[in-house]
């Protein structure tokens, strides 16, 4: 049966969803990129692993992102895995401390690997991806990486996202 088929009464609604997801706790990263002089970013949870031999993720960008046309031209990002003590890099790369876009990579320190795309010093890893394919999905587009680099800390907790609001594991 697809989507089409099933009356509009029966399906869930976009609140019901987002108030479902909220309880979906998740790791808590930002996705950069880097092109023609001009680096961009956002946060997001919606990532996950596919391969490890050979090593492939997927990050998931809404559309209207402004990282998201980057993303596609340049065909490389970068996946930062945040630890817990990064939550004002996790605001600044949402928008959510009313910083203006083009002071995002004013908090912590920045360097890169392969492709070019901005890494955080200090993440818990850090994932340097090309990009081997894109499927469209609704309002977001899911970005297919084939891992080029990757660079990992040995300590650390990560900041984890849950409920509207950001924490860590417990201790």
């Amino acid at each position: 049966m697809l989507a089409t088929d099933i009356a509009p009464s029966l399906l869930a609604t976009p609140d019901d969803f987002k108030r479902g997801m909220r309880q979906l706790a998740a790791g808590v990263n930002v996705i950069t990129v880097a092109g023609g002089g001009l680096r961009d970013g956002l946060t997001a949870t919606a990532v996950c692993s596919i391969s490890a031999e050979p090593p492939h993720l997927l990050v998931c960008v809404n559309a209207s992102a402004a990282a998201h046309g980057p993303i596609h031209k340049t065909g490389s990002f970068c996946l930062n895995v945040l630890a817990h003590d990064q939550e004002a890099i996790a605001k600044r790369f949402a928008n959510m401390d009313g910083s203006d876009r083009t002071q995002r990579f004013d908090l912590g320190h920045w360097s890169t690997l392969s492709t070019g795309s901005p890494v955080l010093d200090g993440a818990l890893a850090n994932f340097d991806c090309i990009v081997v394919r894109e499927f469209e999905a609704a309002t977001h587009t899911l970005f297919m990486g084939r891992v080029l680099a990757v660079r990992t800390k040995d300590d650390g907790t990560p900041l984890i996202y849950s409920n509207g609001r950001f924490t860590r594991t417990a201790e």
